[in-house]
């Protein structure tokens, strides 16, 4: 049936945000909004956080399949060998952290468009090459971000050891300690949580620069560019800003009935695809126990269990319930990690779905071109400046 692409404003029907739309077929993730499940080429979440490596993941979600064992060794010794960053990236981090109000995902996005520029084969159109690439930017993120963590404090940078996993290696680089194994695992969690999830606005956006048969690098841009919005990244950020907000547990329900009252929004409750509990919430949640305990902060924990229970009695029949940010903050600030390098972080981890997704999309590639319903005059000619209306 034809569509009318020309038309007054509000004539044609169409999805707003393109909610629905199938944009192609993937093998890499899928969201059970219904039931509130997540699966990774099949595998279910719980399965990967309870088991699984953020490099195993990594592999899963690019070869769609887990590897051997004599595959993930190798696997994990690529991602080793490329973590190292130019000293020119490090120095454009150090320099630019601490510019006024410099966002920390315009540092991540400038510093990922420069490492393609230090890149011989970032134009190198070959499969092998597309790969190499995806693994290499993958690598190298958790290198970046712990440079800006560190920049945005006027520390210098500690770099990547060859020992350590990629998320103990990430802790190190940002704090410069020797991690503590269980934190090193809940930061393994999180990325693996965060790795991948359906065809979100950032892996979309990926996807279209990666239509266009642009490099790898270009379409992780275009990613971090949608995740630096705040409709996408952000949430668990403004989480910890409302339990700072609260302060105590026993200010938590008289702070909702007043924000509900006067229709504010409550951070980290509710999701475009989820009509049931997050399950990567349920994940964080369990960890937030054992996190909060060790770090001393159960009083966030308490508040946010307290904002659960309320939100779930008020709204959870109306579909809304708690998301991945929810618990993500809690769970991050009792590690000393920084609010504003949480965004960043999910983009350390969601950068394996980009390059995976844009892989995929190299495989079987068409061009995005979708189309707008023209809503302006039909019919207009050019008026001279000194007839036009308003003109002196």
């Amino acid at each position: 049936m034809a569509v009318k692409l020309v038309a007054k404003p509000g004539e044609v029907e169409f999805p707003k945000g393109m909610e629905g739309v199938i944009a192609r077929e993937s093998t890499k993730s899928y969201v059970d909004g219904l039931n509130g499940r997540l699966y990774y080429h099949g595998i279910p979440i719980e399965e990967l956080a309870e088991n699984s490596t953020y490099e195993e993941t990594f592999f899963l979600l690019l070869y769609d399949r887990l590897p051997t064992e004599n595959e993930l060794a190798e696997f994990k010794a690529r991602m080793v060998q490329y973590r190292e960053i130019p000293g020119f990236v490090y120095q454009v981090i150090a320099d630019r952290a601490g510019a006024y109000n410099v966002h920390p995902m315009a540092l991540l996005r400038s510093a990922v468009s420069i490492l393609a520029t230090f890149d011989e084969s970032a134009e190198e159109d070959t499969s092998v090459a597309h790969q190499r690439e995806a693994i290499k930017i993958t690598s190298k993120f958790a290198t970046i971000v712990a440079a800006i963590g560190r920049g945005l404090k006027g520390l210098p940078p500690v770099h990547p050891r060859p020992d350590l996993g990629h998320a103990e290696n990430f802790l190190w680089m940002l704090f410069g300690e020797e991690p503590d194994p269980y934190f090193a695992k809940v930061m393994d969690v999180i990325l693996i949580l965060h790795a991948d999830h359906g065809c979100n606005a950032s892996t979309f956006a990926a996807l279209v620069a990666q239509s266009a048969l642009s490099d790898m690098y270009s379409a992780v841009v275009a990613g971090i560019s949608t995740l630096k919005g705040p409709l996408h990244g952000g949430a668990n950020q403004r989480v910890m800003e409302m339990l700072r907000e609260i302060g105590e547990p026993d200010n938590a329900i008289p702070w909702l009935e007043n924000a509900l009252a006067k229709k504010r929004k409550i951070m980290g409750f509710g999701h475009r695809v989820y009509k049931a509990m997050d399950p990567r919430a349920v994940i964080l949640h369990e960890y937030a126990k054992e996190v909060t305990k060790r770090a001393g902060t159960e009083r966030w924990l308490r508040m946010a269990e307290i904002i659960e229970n309320y939100m779930i009695e008020k709204l959870g029949r109306k579909g809304i319930w708690p998301n991945v940010d929810f618990f993500s903050g809690v769970v991050m600030s009792s590690m000393g990690i920084d609010p504003g390098l949480f965004t960043p972080i999910f983009a350390m981890s969601r950068v394996a779905g980009w390059v995976a997704h844009a892989w995929e999309q190299r495989q079987d590639n068409r061009i995005f071109r979708p189309r707008f319903v023209y809503v302006g005059p039909e019919i207009a000619h050019w008026v001279p400046l000194e007839e036009r209306e308003g003109a002196a």
